[in-house]
């Protein structure tokens, strides 16, 4: 779709080139989402793919993802042999409701920043416990973790003026044994409930809460709990009003799913450990 109130684009290729962000700015990525329905209060776009942000790094500490980085690129990542984790990564880019075409556009950060309830790299990254780097308009950086970055359906933590940078993941986190769950209302539509287990290395259950939830919910067991503490810990942690409702699923059944989700999960961790 032609943004035809936009007047401007900025190309900065460093940091110290991001122009003073006013009113009517928006920052370009991918723009799966901006060009898709009309933006009539945007005049400027600040696009991003000249800084040139290397989309994955592989390092000592474990993997970061530039905020940049295309779907595409994070499914095609050969991760090492010890990240036992990894195949989360191809399970949530394929939880995805979108085109190979999308695919090759659509970033992370994106995702991310679009904090939709069902948005897959939220669940990804918050389960294996990711930091994100936010940049805000002033010239510092802060670190929020990805499970507390996104509030709300459609609200995270930017102010104006924010930017993520990137999000990284922890060794420990890609090394844990994971289990993964999703189910959608139609065979082929938005994720209803993604939920995601991994154990930790002390043998404990930590187990993320997603799309079937307006905001991610962690929960974490010392050990792998029995199936009546798990089915009472997410009564008592995940409140009714926080299940998320709209054409892909009500409440209740969300809330139902999540149950039985977290029951297979738990089951499947249970024999593995």
């Amino acid at each position: 779709m032609d943004l035809n109130t936009i007047t401007a684009v900025a190309h900065p290729t460093t940091r110290e080139q991001l122009p003073a962000w006013t009113a009517g700015d928006a920052w370009l990525a991918g723009g799966t989402w901006l060009f898709s329905e009309p933006q009539v209060d945007l005049k400027r776009l600040i696009d991003l793919t000249n800084l040139k942000w290397p989309a994955l790094t592989i390092n000592e500490t474990g993997l970061s993802i530039a905020a940049t980085c295309t779907v595409a690129q994070l499914d095609a990542l050969a991760c090492p042999p010890d990240w036992i984790a990894a195949p989360l990564i191809n399970q949530c880019c394929r939880a995805f409701l979108a085109s190979f075409k999308i695919w090759k556009t659509a970033t992370v950060g994106g995702n991310i920043c679009m904090s939709l309830p069902a948005g897959p790299m939220i669940s990804l990254t918050s389960a294996l416990d990711g930091i994100c780097t936010i940049w805000p308009s002033g010239g510092s950086e802060r670190k929020v973790p990805v499970a507390e970055f996104v509030t709300g359906d459609q609200r995270n933590v930017l102010a104006p003026g924010d930017l993520l940078r990137q999000v990284d993941i922890p060794l420990a986190a890609l090394r844990r044994r994971s289990a993964f769950r999703q189910i959608s209302l139609t065979p082929v539509g938005r994720s209803a409930a993604l939920l995601i287990g991994g154990v930790t290395s002390d043998g404990g259950l930590a187990l993320t809460i997603t799309a079937s939830t307006k905001r991610p919910v962690q929960l974490s067991f010392a050990q792998i709990p029995s199936g009546k503490e798990l089915h009472e810990t997410i009564l008592q942690r995940v409140a009714d009003d926080l299940y998320h409702t709209d054409v892909h699923g009500k409440p209740v059944w969300r809330k139902h799913m999540t149950l039985r989700l977290a029951e297979e999960i738990r089951l499947e961790l249970q024999v593995t450990a």
